[in-house]
This record gives structure tokens, C-alpha cells and sequence, in this order.
């Protein structure tokens, strides 16, 4: 009952955080996308994704937090795949709310959440300075930097798993479209959507 009633919740916060994205770009000056899967992704993740809280966690005050944190990921995929863009007006509230939410939070605290923030965001700052001298150009934007950071945060010490997994799958797909020849090695992909997959999982798998 509790997951037919959340999934419900889930599609229309995705219809808000499809709204709210619209609103974000007309600010930012760039075109809303009118794709399907650009207007139909959000609501249609977020529905799936809060079914899948509701059945994993029950009826517990963790399944408002996960969910909260599902939607606001979300939001950063879908974006970032539109765009290559990761809002600091998103990413800001929801860093010092994961902060202030962080020891009602099953698993994380605020030392571990602390920690996990600033050295997610140290790692990938240096892996970015590594990948534009390895490259001579742009490997990672800061707003990927900011977006670990924000993993850490809300992740704790599932943190590390949540972005090794993330960072397999872009290199999966990114080494995939090199040999299709569909990108080249200087080519740059949008980080966002493999890094918030990767906290997803671990949002999803672990109670």
C-alpha cells in the first residue's frame, strides 16, 4: 500500500523538479528542451525511484530523507544531460540542508558526512586538475566537483561506492562512444548523470 501511494508522490515531485529545471534554464538563458524524454524523464524517474524507496524502507522517516535526496538528484541528471550544467542554486540549499539533516540520517552523521563531503569534492578538484593537464582541456567542470562534494554529504560512507560506481559507468559509456567513433578522446561527457546514478544505487541498496 505504502508503495502505491509514494509512486504517486514520486511522479509529481519529478513534475516539479521538471518545472522547476524550465524556470532554472529561462533564468540561466537557455532553451528548455521539449523532448520526450527531456519532459517525461523526471517525473517518470522520480515515480520509479520513490516506488523503490517505499519498498525498500517502509514506512520510516529515511524513506522522506532518500526520497528528498532521489528527487534533487534527479533534478542535477537531468539537467546536466541537457545542458552540461550544474546548478550551484541547487546544489547550495541542498548541501546545507543534507548538513542539517545529516545526524537524523541512518548510517551517515554529521562527522561522517563532514568528512565524506570534503574529501569526495578534494578527490574529484584533483582528478579535474589532472584531467585538463593530461588532456589540455577541460576533463571535469567544477560543478562535477561540487556534485561529489554533495554525494559525500549525503552518502557518508557509502560515498566512495556511490561515485566508484558512477565513475565506472561514464568511463564505460565514454570508452564505448570512442569506439563506436561517435566521440574522441578529447571529447568530454557530462559527469552528472553517472554520478548521481551511482548514489542512486546506493540510496536504493542499502536500508
Amino acid at each position: 500500500m505504502l508503495l502505491l501511494a509514494w509512486a504517486p508522490v514520486g511522479v509529481g515531485a519529478g513534475v516539479a523538479v521538471r518545472w522547476g529545471s524550465v524556470w532554472l534554464a529561462r533564468r540561466q538563458g537557455l532553451p528548455a528542451g521539449q523532448r520526450a524524454w527531456q519532459r517525461l524523464g523526471p517525473p517518470v524517474a522520480c515515480g520509479l525511484l520513490f516506488a523503490g524507496l517505499a519498498w525498500r524502507l517502509g514506512p520510516v522517516p529515511p524513506l522522506l530523507i532518500r526520497s528528498l535526496w532521489a528527487a534533487v538528484l534527479v533534478q542535477v541528471a537531468f539537467f546536466d544531460a541537457e545542458h552540461r550544467l550544474v546548478l550551484d542554486c541547487v546544489l547550495a540549499p541542498a548541501a546545507a540542508l543534507a548538513l542539517a539533516l545529516s545526524p537524523f540520517t541512518p548510517g551517515v552523521g554529521l562527522l561522517a558526512a563532514v568528512l565524506a563531503g570534503a574529501g569526495s569534492g578534494i578527490a574529484f578538484l584533483l582528478l579535474a586538475i589532472a584531467g585538463s593537464l593530461v588532456f589540455k582541456a577541460e576533463a571535469m567542470g567544477l560543478g562535477d566537483v561540487k556534485l561529489a562534494a554533495f554525494l559525500g554529504l549525503i552518502l557518508g560512507r557509502l560515498a566512495v561506492s556511490g561515485i566508484l560506481i558512477g565513475v565506472i559507468l561514464a568511463g564505460a559509456v565514454g570508452v564505448s562512444l570512442v569506439v563506436l567513433h561517435l566521440r574522441s578522446m578529447r571529447d568530454s561527457i557530462p559527469y552528472g548523470p553517472f554520478l548521481t546514478a551511482g548514489a542512486l544505487a546506493c540510496l536504493l541498496a542499502f536500508t
